[in-house]
């Protein structure tokens, strides 16, 4: 009688877990709100990272709960798939071009950082190829943790430039004029509830299946493959309420923010100016690909710039939700980055790292 009760303690969260939860979700979304406010690009992303993260820094027991993330990450696929149309699938015969130069691209940056991280901070080969990785961060860091690799000083590079490309990134496109202007007419229309039931039904559904699979970022993608199928067929005409998708973007911005949570100020200065540094690099090198693919194919700018910008997956694809940017292009992309920093980095390290008994002396 008395195994009962203590199982179902086991499965509901804490009360300070809860407060913790409220806690994340309250700042990021009063973040949100004052860059949205402000009329800054990006606003509800941008300003929940940015509170979230300064927050969390001052000491704060930050962080986003496991079902709350898939939940975010369903949205955001979801709000993702709505924006498909036949017109965004039929310009999908450029990807394989510009996919095999976003893989040169990567591979010429992680070199190109980890060769500054070397030569100008003095780090380990290990730690900086590992550092200049772009993408993947959980496997990133299980990798370090088995190489013996500075865990720390990877996760302040790591996330600093996923924070720096998630702030900076729309101001850039909104300042330079090259980010659209207005939002595709197909999510200005609200699904029905019918609509809306089937829409979460089968976003549902996907994501598991991808999961059982061990499909990378299963809960964005399935929802996203669902939706495109759904709008891309015009099944289904309207998306989820405008309301909705700002929560999934503060619950982005609030998810990514929260990092700096196990992450001690004094670890965050020691390793800036490494950040900032190999974030430069990478940025350089990024951008003259970019330049290549936008004059040689009729891809939009903006487009290539969201899918060649070196950060995480849910923070770019957020980013090509808010700024209406073509979400099949850089979905494709960053899935396709993911997929080959996950299969290559560990190969990269083997051969260039330094030697397994070097790391464990």
């Amino acid at each position: 009688m008395t195994l009962i009760p203590a199982t179902i303690a086991l499965a509901v969260p804490s009360r300070a877990r809860i407060l913790n939860t409220l806690e994340t979700l309250a700042i990021g979304s009063a973040g949100g709100l004052l860059f949205l406010w402000a009329h800054l690009p990006g606003g509800l992303i941008s300003g929940a990272m940015i509170a979230v993260g300064i927050a969390a820094l001052a000491g704060r027991p930050l962080g986003v709960p496991p079902l709350l993330t898939q939940s975010v990450l369903l949205l955001l696929g979801i709000s993702l798939g709505s924006l498909v149309s036949r017109q965004l699938i039929q310009h999908m015969g450029s990807y394989p071009l510009t996919i095999g130069l976003l893989a040169l691209a990567t591979f010429c940056s992680t070199f190109g950082s980890s060769l500054y991280l070397q030569r100008v901070h003095g780090w380990d080969q290990t730690s900086a190829f590992l550092a200049g990785s772009p993408g993947a961060l959980s496997q990133i860091t299980i990798l370090a943790a088995e190489r013996g690799a500075d865990v720390p000083a990877i996760a302040v590079v790591q996330t600093m430039r996923v924070i720096i490309l998630t702030a900076a990134l729309p101001l850039l496109l909104s300042l330079t004029g090259v980010a659209p202007s207005s939002p595709p007419a197909v999510i200005a229309a609200i699904a029905s509830p019918l609509e809306l039931a089937t829409l979460i039904v089968a976003s549902v559904a996907v994501a598991l299946l991808l999961r059982l699979a061990k499909f990378p970022a299963s809960w964005m993608f399935g929802a996203m493959i669902a939706s495109s199928v759904l709008h891309g067929t015009a099944l289904i005409e309207g998306g989820l309420p405008p309301w909705v998708r700002s929560v999934a973007l503060v619950g982005i911005g609030a998810l990514i923010g929260s990092r700096f949570a196990r992450m001690k100020a004094s670890t965050l200065l020691s390793h800036v100016n490494a950040a900032l540094g190999s974030f430069v690099i990478a940025i350089i090198i990024s951008a003259i690909f970019v330049a290549v693919i936008a004059l040689t194919t009729h891809v939009r700018f903006a487009d290539v710039i969201v899918a060649f910008a070196p950060g995480a997956m849910d923070a770019m694809l957020a980013l090509a939700l808010t700024l209406h940017i073509d979400p099949i292009f850089v979905g494709a992309h960053h899935l396709s980055r993911f997929v080959f920093v996950t299969i290559t980095t560990p190969g990269i390290i083997h051969l260039f790292g330094r030697p397994q008994d070097d790391v464990d002396d």
